[in-house]
């Protein structure tokens, strides 16, 4: 029996019987009992998509940003109705300057970035100082919205273009895409539009300037935990949030909690070691030194069998495996003869309904 920090672990001399015949020393299995229980990973939670999506839909609707005036964009269709004054009432599509025109009057007006009522006003002001009508009454409604579109692609639920008729924030398209799919990475990026000048006038100096797209890059966790709108942005007309993929590793056969790991990114170096640690370290019948991975070739998409020998691992005999995107560790069992014949067939069956979780804070 051996303790570490109070903790006592009752089967490592269990273990050590099964381990010597393996040729692993009992200071090896103890390494892997170490490594699964130390401080390692003190500040990692585990936790499924599924369950990281209903902290998505939960903050979505607790911060659900106050309705708010929509304001008139290019390509909208906006129904102008002037009281009593047939002739001026119409559909007018907003042109991709930003303005519009009306019979009888003299200038252009502007209506891009305005709302329903702004532009009531600016219109019944023109109307008068231009003598048309005396005490114009005017009423302005958005018939066709399609300045706002927001997309949303990547690693979500379902991609989608989503129209935004208010302020609208990061949480709030996330969770009208679905929320995370299962390979999704930590990150989300959120590339915005480049935007016209603030004169908006393209008579104007420097008028015509537009601002390059921007491109900001938010850690999914700090948006989730901290709710801080410094991470759950607001989103305007022609942003695209990407959530990008980073891949699932498996781990399979012979440990205590077999399933999907997700890493953080595509960067992210994950060990054979660190898996096992994740899914809760072997099983006593575990065969170390006949462990596979199982690794699909980005050429042929067939999947090739990597030998890897974790007893001499555990006894720093030999270098740890790094693991890629996709790749599945399977731990054959020592009670199962016949998985040793087809170990490909076994572990990717084995891999089939498993939960797949992600480090979370």
């Amino acid at each position: 029996m051996a303790a570490r920090g109070g903790k006592v672990y009752p089967m490592l001399s269990a273990r050590c019987g099964v381990s010597r015949r393996l040729g692993l020393t009992c200071a090896g299995l103890a390494a892997l009992s170490l490594l699964v229980t130390s401080a390692a990973f003190p500040q990692q939670k585990l936790e499924t998509p599924q369950e990281t999506n209903e902290r998505i839909r939960r903050l979505a609707s607790a911060m659900h940003a106050k309705q708010g005036d929509y304001l008139v964009g290019s390509g909208d269709l906006v129904r102008i109705e002037v009281f009593d004054v047939p002739e001026l009432s119409r559909d007018v599509r907003v042109g991709e300057s930003g303005y519009i025109s009306l019979p009888l009057l003299p200038v252009k007006v502007r209506a891009s970035g305005l709302t329903a009522f702004q532009l009531e006003e600016k219109l019944a002001e023109l109307l008068q100082t231009n003598g048309l009508v005396s005490h114009p009454q005017v009423t302005v409604f958005v018939k066709e919205q399609r300045s706002q579109p927001i997309t949303v692609i990547g690693a979500v639920g379902h991609s989608l273009v989503y129209q935004a008729i208010r302020q609208t924030t990061l949480l709030e398209v996330l969770s009208e895409a679905g929320g995370i799919a299962n390979d999704a990475g930590s990150t989300v990026i959120v590339t915005h539009a480049g935007s016209d000048n603030a004169t908006g006038d393209p008579g104007a100096p420097g008028g015509n300037i537009s601002a390059p797209p921007a491109t900001i890059t938010i850690n999914l966790n700090d948006l989730l935990e901290s709710g801080d709108a410094k991470f759950n942005i607001p989103l305007q007309g022609g942003d695209v949030v990407t959530v990008p993929r980073a891949g699932i590793v498996y781990v399979v056969g012979a440990v205590e909690k077999p399933g999907g790991y997700v890493l953080a990114n595509e960067q992210e170096r994950i060990t054979a070691l660190k898996v096992l640690a994740l899914a809760g370290g072997t099983k006593g019948t575990a065969k170390l030194n006949q462990a596979v991975i199982l690794r699909k070739n980005a050429d042929t998409g067939q999947r090739q069998e990597v030998n890897v020998d974790l007893g001499k691992i555990l006894e720093r005999k030999i270098e740890d495996v790094r693991l890629l995107p996709s790749d599945i560790l399977f731990v054959p069992d020592s009670t199962g003869k016949r998985a040793l014949r087809r170990v490909g067939d076994v572990a990717l069956s084995l891999t089939t309904g498993l939960i797949v979780v992600r480090a979370a804070r």
